[in-house]
């Protein structure tokens, strides 16, 4: 009878502690909203899993790797996410003030937004990679430059827009902000207008490329290698060996030769001859100078002429063509065109010429 009234009694108890309330609920609606956010907890998990894993499964069975990126992008999804979703519906079925469940929703608002704005930036970095052809094993130093800028500011025009987002959901008036924020935008782009030209113009360089790292340009009486394209200069080595950093807003403005986008160099260069040179002599000169060329793996004559009366030479133009673009590799084919003909020339008795003058005295005829 006593143990009757014992468990009676822990009834009773029991009951009066469930149906007290606090905070305007009931310990018992604590308990179920509880309930709820474990058992959804764990249906979220389970479910997002094998979801996930069907997924996986099709997604292996097809050629593209699209499908792939969207199935990584779906798992990139934080479990943190849908673990909220549960406790917010727990929540949602507890009486709740008005402010409470404002921040609840705020805060709803702000997690979806934020894994919006991730999957969406993961999104961009696989579109940018399969469009500039940028991998983690990419050598090209500006393609990886041109695509750190553009991510970075993809990332700050998606958290300004969710910025926007989460305060337009909170209830601010986000028209008079964003007027701010445009007239500040404003503000800041004409105290920087000159940088954001230079990063500006690296874009317009990556995706015109009217160079690329390595070649060899000239840029006004400046010439040299590219060393690096950066978002705001460009570097480039001159043939004197030191560093020359250009603006490129600068470089898109002028006037750009690259010598490394010929498929042949012309080449013209003259030698003059001494005036008692013979006819016949400037013939065998002209034939030497055609061998000359023939001593250059794939070099093709274009023309031998004798052209001028100079000053004090006999001077004959030579134009030729060598098979490629490398400054060293043409100096090299230059300079065995060269010994070539000072070698046949001094075999032959041939004299080059060089500055003279002639003075001619005459007696008069008194003296």
């Amino acid at each position: 009878m006593l143990e009757f009234l014992d468990m009676q009694l822990d009834q009773e108890f029991f009951l009066g502690l469930l149906s007290k309330e606090v905070f305007s609920n009931s310990v018992q609606n604590y308990l179920i909203a509880i309930g709820i956010f474990i058992v959804l907890k764990y249906i979220f998990r389970f479910t997002f899993s094998q979801i996930i894993e069907k997924l996986e499964y099709f997604a292996e069975k097809t050629s593209t790797k699209f499908d792939n990126y969207v199935v990584e992008l779906i798992a990139g999804i934080h479990p943190r996410t849908y673990d909220y979703i549960a406790f917010y519906i727990g929540a949602k079925t507890l009486n709740l003030s008005v402010d409470v469940v404002h921040i609840l929703n705020a805060i709803l608002t702000a997690l979806i937004i934020f894994q919006v704005i991730l999957s969406c930036n993961d999104l961009a970095v696989y579109l940018l990679k399969k469009v500039l052809h940028v991998d983690e094993n990419s050598t090209q130093q500006d393609d990886k430059t041109v695509f750190d800028g553009l991510i970075l500011l993809i990332k700050i025009l998606l958290w300004i827009l969710g910025l926007l987002l989460l305060l337009a959901n909170l209830g601010v008036n986000i028209t008079s902000l964003a007027t701010s924020l445009g007239i500040g935008g404003i503000a800041i782009a004409l105290a920087i207008q000159n940088i954001l030209s230079d990063i500006f113009s690296s874009f317009s360089i990556y995706f015109d490329k009217p160079f690329a790292v390595g070649d060899f340009i000239s840029v006004g009486t400046d010439t040299g290698t590219v060393k690096k394209i950066g978002l705001k200069t460009t570097r480039i080595q001159t043939l004197q060996g030191e560093e020359l950093i250009i603006g490129n807003k600068e470089l898109t403005s002028t006037r750009i030769q690259n010598f490394r986008r010929m498929d042949v160099r012309r080449v013209v260069f003259h030698i003059g001859m001494t005036y008692d040179m013979s006819v016949e002599q400037i013939e065998r000169a002209k034939v030497i100078v055609k061998e000359s060329v023939e001593q250059v793996a794939g070099a093709r004559l274009d023309r031998v002429h004798f052209f001028e009366f100079g000053d004090f030479s006999l001077n004959l133009e030579i134009v030729y063509y060598h098979p490629n673009s490398d400054y060293a590799d043409y100096m090299n084919g230059r300079e065995k065109v060269s010994f070539y003909i000072k070698e046949k020339f001094d075999a032959e008795g041939l004299e080059f010429a060089f500055p003279s003058q002639t003075i001619y005295l005459e007696k008069s005829g008194g003296n």
